[in-house]
């Protein structure tokens, strides 16, 4: 079937602005340091792009026009005012301004609609080597089962709802919460239906037993029908998990007919399980943080944040290329090999004030809306989702997601990663959203400040958490209490016992 001259148009459109979509993303999603490299290398590779040396110029303010040779018509000369971003009309998708930049300068003289291959694979290839050179960082788990999402047929509500159960994995690789907890309220009616079906689908990715709701689903999750005694397993997961946890084999033996010997050696099976499957995701790669973003609180209590990025150079485009590209002297080929790397360059110099714009009103919108964490503590954290940034700032949340990714902020309570703001909640005896991250908080004191002789319970501890306002359920309290390694109350008692009945020597 032949296509129209708008579809072709809108093919060879898309065309042109991958490479330009693909750095403009990487770029935002690198961190301080990275983005330092990485800037260091372009400098390497670009001969047209320079550093700008003189002092008091605004990052940008001398970066000139993407240059290509003016067209018949046109009034272009190299004096002219540069191109500047206007962030204030930014698409709400990811940088929509690219779509005039890539028709206002073209890479073909010739034919504005098709994209030069040459042009594709200049890009391609920076990609690639920028990539290969940047300092290798381990893989978390968040983008571990976001990238799988890939290998499934979703609708885009699945998608997204399998990305809001990945997001709110603990670092053992757990989901702490119901689902339940997990519906927006001005969302649609099926977002439960949605939820339980993309929590299959998370369930099935790699590490095996991740998005587990406890222990017992963690190690069922990962007893695949291929392995041997599978069915037996199972069972003794199922229903004896407790009094194997307790050594209780005898009792075992009892109630399913197996052996003490085969007990002992489905035991020794599960053992080779992972219980804590997101862990290897946290360990051992403790890398140098550099923060991203400085807040600091202003003279009328109001909280302003800054960007840390005075070691980045100010960039622009070489003069002596700018003069080249236009000389009538400049054959045909030179002409071509410095427009596309011109271009290159004027791609690098948009991305990373780009960046920063996002960045900026990114990290300011989260700090308006987490003032008391900043004033009173963690303790005082408020319930965040990302996409009450992202319709806050007027951007996707998948911009926003890759904006606060592996960024840090400097406040004066300390280094926090960006992402850390971002936390679920639940609602206080007084109609008040309280953060999970503030019920954890008062868990643990509850616990360290508890009779050591006679350890609150679970249902003890709910209603301890009551007392400060807090509502939650008790099986909430029992996630919690395992996602936080501390053990059991008859545990906790058990090891103060034979300390405070120690007889006196």
């Amino acid at each position: 079937m032949r296509m129209s001259f708008g579809q072709d148009m809108r093919m060879a459109q898309k065309q042109v602005l991958a490479p330009r979509m693909i750095q403009s993303m990487e770029i935002l999603q690198l961190p301080q340091m990275a983005l330092e490299e990485r800037i260091e290398q372009e400098i390497q590779n670009n001969e047209t792009l320079e550093v700008e040396e003189a002092e008091g110029d605004a990052p940008g303010s001398e970066t000139g026009p993407a240059l290509v040779e003016p067209t018949a018509g046109t009034e272009r000369t190299v004096d002219e005012k540069p191109l500047v971003v206007d962030q204030e009309h930014a698409n709400q998708a990811d940088f929509e301004r690219s779509y005039d930049w890539a028709s206002e300068y073209p890479d073909s003289d010739d034919d504005r609609s098709r994209p030069s291959a040459g042009r594709v694979d200049e890009a391609s290839d920076r990609y690639l080597d920028a990539m290969a050179n940047m300092e290798e960082r381990p893989e978390t788990l968040f983008n571990h089962l976001h990238d799988q999402l890939s290998n499934y047929d979703l609708t885009d509500a699945e998608r997204q709802a399998a990305d809001r159960i990945i997001f709110n994995l603990d670092v053992n690789g757990y989901l702490p919460i119901p689902l339940e907890e997990l519906v927006d309220a001005d969302g649609p009616a099926d977002q439960l239906d949605l939820l339980q079906r993309a929590l299959v689908v998370v369930q099935g990715m790699e590490p095996a037993g991740v998005a587990a709701r406890d222990l017992r689903e963690c190690l069922l999750l990962q007893i695949r029908p291929e392995m041997p005694c599978g069915r037996q397993l199972r069972k003794l997961v199922s229903d004896h998990l407790e009094d194997l946890a307790g050594n209780r084999l005898p009792l075992i033996e009892k109630k399913t007919g197996f052996s003490i010997a085969e007990i002992e050696r489905l035991r020794h099976e599960l053992h080779s399980l992972h219980p804590k499957p997101g862990a290897m995701f946290t360990m051992p790669y403790v890398p140098a943080v550099k923060p991203d973003v400085h807040v600091e609180q202003q003279a009328d209590g109001s909280w302003k944040v800054r960007l840390e990025d005075v070691d980045l150079p100010n960039l622009r485009i070489s003069p002596l290329y700018r003069e080249m590209l236009l000389s009538p002297a400049t054959d045909p080929e030179t002409r071509e090999y410095i427009k596309r790397k011109i271009n290159a360059a004027q791609w690098l110099i948009e991305s990373i004030e780009q960046r920063r714009s996002t960045l900026l009103k990114t990290a300011q919108a989260i700090v308006d809306h987490q003032m008391r964490f900043l004033s009173e503590g963690p303790e005082a954290i408020e319930p965040l989702k990302m996409q009450q940034i992202a319709d806050r700032i007027g951007m996707h949340v998948t911009t926003v997601s890759r904006a606060v990714d592996d960024k840090w902020l400097q406040t004066p309570r300390g280094l926090f990663a960006l992402r850390r703001f971002f936390v679920g909640g639940t609602v206080s005896a007084d109609g008040e959203e309280v953060a999970w991250d503030a019920v954890r908080i008062k868990l643990q004191e509850i616990v360290d400040a508890e009779p050591k002789d006679d350890p609150y319970s679970d249902d003890a501890l709910v209603e301890e958490l009551a007392k400060g306002g807090i509502t939650v359920a008790r099986r909430t309290v029992t996630k919690y209490r395992k996602a936080m390694d501390i053990p059991s109350s008859r545990q906790r008692r058990d090891w103060t016992l034979p300390r405070q009945q120690k007889p006196a020597e």
